[in-house]
């Protein structure tokens, strides 16, 4: 009777994805994918945290932990953009060219994506074991810089370091629901440690 009263075509945004939604919520296995891609952001955004200490070092200590929030709240902007931007290039279906198979959006998507995690994984590793001095010369270079800069350099550069868990969270669930939540519940979780790590990493360079 509902939908004889209430026409299709008038029937508001919001109750055409309710039913959706709901099924979402209720579903454990959403519950499960969104534990599991929670954590792996937080995991992989360990870096992005000692990132933004270092950048934050530059600012006066009274600002630092405000320059570390308000960074983390402006990378999360420029995540969330960064997802849904591979999430829409990751579902293109249609054939481009062929060569030895079909080759789609996706599939080109997900072998740039894993030729960069190859990448930035055997540059950190040589990183590490080549030049483990480098980790903390930027710590010692400190410059007094304005807060709005340093978030900005936050924002633009989370995106880089962001790629690889972004990447990973396209290729490991299909709700782009799910992503967003992870990535706004890794950064709330960041945002409560960031404080901890960047002692820890100011004390320990």
């Amino acid at each position: 009777m509902s939908d004889m009263l209430i026409p299709l075509s008038s029937r508001s945004p919001v109750t055409h994805w309710l039913p959706p939604m709901i099924e979402l919520l209720t579903s454990p296995e959403a519950w499960v994918s969104l534990a599991v891609l929670t954590l792996m952001e937080v995991v992989l955004g360990i870096d992005n945290i000692v990132f933004i200490t270092i950048l934050c070092g530059r600012l006066p200590r009274a600002q630092q932990l405000t320059g570390r929030r308000l960074g983390l709240a402006g990378a999360l902007f420029t995540r969330v953009l960064l997802l849904l931007a591979i999430n829409w290039l990751a579902h293109l279906s249609q054939v481009l060219f062929t060569v030895v198979r079909p080759w789609t959006g996706r599939d080109l998507v997900l072998l740039a994506g894993g030729l960069f995690l190859l990448w930035k994984a055997t540059r950190e590793i040589y990183s590490n074991v080549e030049h483990p001095e480098d980790h903390g010369e930027q710590a010692k270079n400190k410059k007094t810089v304005t807060l709005a800069s340093v978030v900005a350099q936050v924002m633009l550069l989370d995106i880089v370091f962001s790629i690889d868990s972004v990447i990973t969270a396209v290729g490991m669930a299909d709700d782009v629901e799910i992503m967003i939540a992870a990535i706004l519940l890794a950064v709330l979780i960041m945002m409560l440690f960031a404080a901890p790590v960047g002692d820890f990493v100011e004390n320990n360079p």
